[in-house]
């Protein structure tokens, strides 16, 4: 299904939208939506959430942000670089020590958000960029909680190619 504004689902009732823009520290700047709870009244738990390789957020990673979002969660669906409305001059590509500063930035982004409790902020991704995500959590000690779903390890792929072909041994045929 798709939206008449570009998204593949409806946005929520009891939800609320807004583009936003950060840098990441390779000077990429990326786009995200910022989906917020109706009707806040204290600091919320906080998640960046980001899509499968080469989605963008205004499919699935936009959808689980705003599901997430019905639920009380803040959530920040972005659009990786190289991908979607981000920067970076080559289009997509793969650059997991990128991905993974974009789930960083993204946390940065959030910590200026008054509605955020910095305390509670976890991250999210769906299939390819899965491993990103964990990476990032295991170097930014304010990512408290990852969960992926993934049915492809994207990040064994970058490093030892499609189905381990950059490691395997070749047999000697004597």
């Amino acid at each position: 299904m798709q939206t008449t504004d570009g998204y593949t689902f409806q946005l929520s009732k009891n939800v609320t939208r807004h583009k936003v823009t950060f840098t990441n520290r390779f000077g990429i700047d990326l786009v995200g939506d910022l989906y917020l709870p109706d009707n806040l009244t204290e600091k919320q738990a906080a998640l960046v959430v980001s899509g499968p390789f080469g989605a963008v957020k205004e499919q699935s990673s936009g959808l689980y942000a705003d599901e997430l979002a019905r639920h009380g969660f803040i959530t920040l669906a972005f659009d990786n670089s190289f991908t979607g409305e981000s920067g970076g001059k080559a289009r997509n590509i793969a650059s997991p020590e990128i991905f993974t500063e974009d789930f960083s930035a993204a946390v940065d982004y959030l910590t200026t958000r008054k509605e955020v409790d910095t305390d509670k902020i976890a991250a999210m991704a769906i299939c390819g960029l899965s491993g990103m995500a964990i990476t990032a959590m295991t170097v930014d000690p304010r990512i408290k909680a990852v969960a992926t779903s993934s049915m492809y390890d994207m990040s064994n792929s970058i490093g030892c190619g499609y189905m381990n072909s950059y490691t395997k041994m070749t047999k000697i045929p004597f």
